[in-house]
């Protein structure tokens, strides 16, 4: 990319991996000639890497330290508190900056659509995800810990992680950054079995082998699947051999086929070739009703009217996740992604739509891993350094100019650090590993302030 004449000037929507990531590009392909604004509706950058990583996987919320660095970098600035359709809209951005990229992510569940599936004690994941990470949104969710047995719908590495949590001992979370009003509520489960539920066989599972191998190492937790469920059909036992993923997650699923450990207080039972057929339960989730499933000579999965009801008091879905429209931007209802070519996002005649573009998730799709993002980011950034070379952009006015004068308690990166470091000073003050998060607005601001 040849250096231009002047810095361009560009607004980042969303300070996750994806955006953060498309930053960085920015910098590194413009050699610094660039100016970046990184917008998040929350106090705090990082997105899926604080508020979706799992708090006992350390090593990957490390990752934070990486994206740290870009937004330490004199060519980028952090504004939180900053949320597109509430304080700022697409006109008012496109009035300030030469160019828009939107990495709002897929944080939306889907639906199963079975009956009962609007019952008390019928949630999100991500719901549960949220309020463990410590997510301001989430701070004061409840979930009815007092029940015996829960499902959890889907085998993906999200759902993986919401057994896993369930399964473990509150103190096992104790050096974890989870709030402590979620280390009080975990002390109190009664929670004794937890059901993770697959519509297909053990080949299609998307969790990743590390994160299977975990759930069988769990000291306070047993785990079993069963020997018919582990059943390959001549596909599957050909994918197991010439994928190297699937064959380590059978290696790992046929572990667990014979007895259980005994002597623990919680087991994990994994459950293939299920799918969900209706939530029962009056007032309030009392049971999960399960077709059993097989693959048609299609390789499709379809019922065979046989039925089995587990004995749950809370249900789960982690079947997957979408973005949602942005005001004013193109949005495909079916893909749920903003229709792009190579992050260019493209209007109803196909042809680009002008200086707005796309990465991350609302790009592609909920796929990949959080180093997925940054090869998409540099995709979508070559193509809007392309487009603006030789193009000739004059902003109307400034980002402060608009902020200032509507008011806005802006969160800066220097705010964010007063927040870090108070985190880091409770976790101290409480004995309890390196951090633990803040989780309600009111403290997260008011920590952003220097305020106690």
């Amino acid at each position: 990319m040849a250096r231009m004449a002047s810095p361009a000037l560009v607004a980042v929507i969303g300070s996750g991996p994806a955006g953060i990531y498309a930053a960085e590009a920015l910098v590194k392909q413009t050699d610094g000639n660039v100016r970046v604004d990184v917008f998040d509706r929350l106090p705090t950058p990082y997105g899926l890497v604080r508020y979706g990583v799992a708090p006992d996987h350390k090593s990957i919320k490390a990752i934070a330290k990486y994206l740290q660095k870009v937004l330490e970098n004199p060519a980028v600035r952090f504004f939180g508190c900053v949320e597109l359709g509430r304080d700022v809209s697409r006109a008012d951005l496109l009035d300030c900056y030469d160019a828009v990229i939107y990495s709002t992510g897929a944080m939306v569940d889907r639906q199963m659509r079975i009956p009962g599936e609007e019952l008390p004690g019928s949630i999100a994941a991500t719901d549960f995800v949220n309020w463990y990470c410590g997510h301001p949104d989430a701070a004061d969710h409840t979930f009815d810990l007092s029940v015996e047995e829960v499902a959890v719908i889907g085998v993906g590495n999200v759902a993986v992680d919401v057994v896993r949590i369930l399964a473990k001992t509150a103190e096992e979370l104790r050096e974890t950054d989870v709030p402590e009003q979620v280390i009080e509520a975990l002390s109190a489960s009664r929670v004794k079995r937890v059901h993770m539920i697959g519509r297909r066989g053990p080949a299609q599972a998307k969790f990743t082998t590390k994160e299977a191998r975990e759930l069988g190492e769990l000291p306070s937790a047993s785990i079993s699947v069963s020997p018919e469920d582990m059943a390959l059909d001549p596909a599957s036992a050909e994918l197991a051999e010439s994928d190297r993923k699937v064959g380590g997650n059978i290696k790992a699923l046929n572990a667990w086929t014979g007895e259980p450990a005994a002597g623990r207080p919680r087991h994990i039972d994994v459950r293939f070739w299920r799918a969900p057929a209706e939530i029962i339960g009056t007032g309030r989730v009392e049971g999960l009703k399960l077709e059993k499933t097989r693959l048609d000579e299609t390789g499709r999965v379809t019922g065979t009217g046989e039925f089995e009801t587990l004995p749950v008091g809370l249900v789960m879905r982690s079947v997957g996740y979408q973005s949602v429209p942005l005001e004013g931007v193109p949005f495909d209802e079916r893909s749920y992604t903003v229709p792009n070519e190579g992050g260019r996002i493209t209007g109803p005649d196909g042809d680009p739509v002008p200086r707005e573009y796309v990465a991350g998730w609302i790009k592609r799709g909920p796929s990949g891993v959080v180093g997925t993002n940054k090869s998409d980011a540099a995709e979508t950034v070559r193509n809007l350094l392309e487009d603006l070379e030789g193009s000739e952009t004059d902003p109307k006015r400034t980002i402060e100019e608009l902020l200032e004068s509507r008011g806005l308690p802006v969160v800066t990166y220097e705010d964010w650090l007063k927040l870090d470091a108070a985190e880091i000073a409770l976790a101290e003050s409480l004995d309890r590993g390196e951090r633990v998060k803040l989780a309600r607005w009111e403290a997260m601001t008011s920590a952003c302030r220097g305020r106690e």
